[in-house]
């Protein structure tokens, strides 16, 4: 005879199933409408996919770059990457907060939990979202992070998000590692925010400012610059002659434009949404689901598996998402063989007789600052220069090593940095003899996420030419790129510097140098993958291992 208890737990697990089944049945329908009838846009560097059948490109012209002199297969290559990155994000009118996507009502099971994994298998998750009226969702577009980890290992890695743009989402993770695993997943913004933060990146690109101050004897006068300014006053045209980069400055009522004596960041603009809007962003990246395969008797569409063969070798190999995985607070990429570099004589072999320059942000300054910290035969030269940001010069006389830091050319957000050490990055390479001697490495976005595409399009379009250049004429030198990475935000930062920002930058700057005979550094899946929170500036070990990855290029092992 049945009790009311064992009556109510038999109707829960009979509800959580036909949930399931539902489940399942909708995302069959939409994996069939997938292989049938949809063309697949994806991002590659979130491993975000977006399915649609959307082809056109409706772009707002910015500032001249809609009139390019571009080649046509410069052309090609700038409309490609536009229609790659087109977030399909329903074309309807103001959404309500209540009705936007709720990270708390959303909810997620994993699909195969029943079969036996090994390592190297597929794990599936179905995502499902629901607003804060609990009604499910009918369109996609959210921007979602996921990773599986195991943080008794420290091992994680992140997974491929599938946007089936009526609600559901799959995501697809590699299982790397023998042992168990948790799997998060987290929401971003929610499409309707993405509609906002697309519209301030095609309407409002000045949101950042820039100044500089003209000076001339007692005379001194500040004015506004930036890649673009507002007809009707007179201009300063800084415009880099070799480059073709614009950059601008309202002319000074007295002095003339030459006497311009330095660059800064002015600030942000504020009130730049409504109330309605900034509902969107009033909270941090949450989870949408936490499970914890530790304990799946409590959580039924958790799951844990364990490795028959603890052979850590079986799962590297060919494969290009992910790009890698931690374990044991390591990163192992998975298309080749990383080496540690733990001690500093380590670095200082891999690197002697060796001349090393780093261009880019204050994200590639870290390296900077973590080599002249960790190895104490660099020693760094006061040239004078303003504090975090440069430039900057170590030197290892015994084992004769060159280190050189310098920022890229403007927009820039640094504090004050003077007019003639503006360099562009481009410029800087065309300057490099290059050789087996030769190391570059180059990091450049994070100054780019307020402005339209196109204009971080035409930068690294610049920086690869110069890069070709270099590779040409000195095969031998070790070109590294360090990617974008996810960072912390809140309601202002992401207005400015948003993941979803970052993740777009990322992508072109993984697709523009394919095929060009750089190596890359994977910042972006290094972030996510890790357990640490997101910071513009990751802390020492996530940066330690990105520096592991980097000598390792300089100086692979023998085989």
């Amino acid at each position: 005879m049945w009790t009311n208890s064992l009556r109510l737990r038999f109707f829960c697990c009979l509800l959580a199933l036909l949930m399931v089944v539902v489940l399942v049945i909708n995302v069959t329908q939409v994996e069939y409408l997938d292989h049938e009838t949809v063309a697949a846009t994806f991002v590659d560097s979130s491993g975000q996919f977006v399915l649609s059948q959307a082809t056109g490109i409706n772009r707002s012209p910015y500032c001249g770059y809609e009139q390019q002199t571009l080649s046509s297969r410069e052309r090609m290559e700038e409309d490609s990457l536009l229609a790659a990155l087109q977030w399909q994000v329903p074309d309807m009118g103001p959404v309500p907060f209540v009705k936007s996507t709720d990270p708390s009502s959303s909810y997620f099971v994993i699909l195969n939990s029943a079969g036996f994994f090994k390592v190297g298998s597929q794990l599936e998750v179905l995502v499902y979202v629901k607003d804060f009226q609990r009604k499910p969702k009918k369109y996609g577009g959210d921007y979602l992070q996921a990773r599986i980890h195991s943080p008794k290992l420290q091992a994680g890695a992140v997974g491929r998000v599938v946007d089936y743009q009526n609600g559901f989402y799959k995501v697809l993770f590699t299982l790397l590692w023998p042992g168990r695993v948790k799997v998060s997943v987290s929401l971003v913004h929610p499409s309707e925010g993405i509609r906002v933060l697309q519209h301030l990146q095609e309407e409002k690109p000045d949101r950042v400012f820039f100044k500089s101050l003209f000076r001339s004897g007692k005379i001194s006068e500040t004015t506004e610059c930036n890649v673009c300014l507002p007809g009707g006053l007179p201009l300063c045209n800084f415009t880099d002659l070799y480059t073709g980069e614009p950059w601008f400055c309202f002319k000074p009522k007295k002095l003339p434009c030459s006497s311009r004596i330095n660059h800064y960041k002015g600030g942000y603009l504020k009130g730049l949404l409504t109330a309605a809007q900034s509902a969107f962003f009033q909270r941090s990246p949450a989870f949408i689901g936490w499970c914890n395969t530790v304990e799946p008797h409590l959580q039924p569409s958790c799951h844990w598996y364990f490795e028959e063969i603890n052979n850590l070798e079986v799962s590297q190999g060919s494969g290009s998402f992910p790009s890698g995985y931690y374990y044991k607070d390591q990163w192992r990429p998975r298309n080749f063989k990383m080496r540690q570099f733990n001690d500093p004589d380590n670095i200082t072999e891999c690197l002697q007789r060796k001349m090393v320059y780093l261009f880019g942000d204050s994200t590639i300054r870290q390296w900077f600052e973590y080599l002249t910290t960790f190895v104490p035969d660099l020693v760094e030269f006061n040239l004078g220069s303003p504090k975090n940001v440069g430039p900057f010069l170590a030197v290892d006389q015994k084992h004769n090593i060159l280190l050189k830091y310098r920022c890229h050319g403007p927009p820039i957000r640094f504090t004050t940095v003077f007019s003639n050490e503006l360099h562009y990055v481009a410029n800087e390479l065309n300057g490099l003899v290059g050789g087996r001697n030769t190391v570059v490495a180059i990091s450049i976005w994070s100054h780019f996420s307020t402005f339209p595409l196109e204009v971080y399009i035409r930068r690294l379009r610049n920086i690869r030419r110069a890069v070709v250049q270099l590779l040409d004429r000195s095969p031998r030198t070790v070109v590294v790129i360090r990617t974008a990475n996810a960072q912390e935000l809140g309601p202002e930062v992401s207005l400015f510097n948003s993941d979803w920002y970052n993740f777009q930058l990322d992508t072109v700057l993984r697709r523009m140098f394919s095929g060009v005979g750089v190596y890359l550094v994977d910042a972006w899946e290094m972030t996510l993958a890790h357990y640490l929170p997101h910071k513009l500036h990751p802390d020492e070990v996530i940066v330690k291992n990105q520096l592991d990855m980097f000598l390792s290029f300089v100086c692979p092992l023998e085989t």
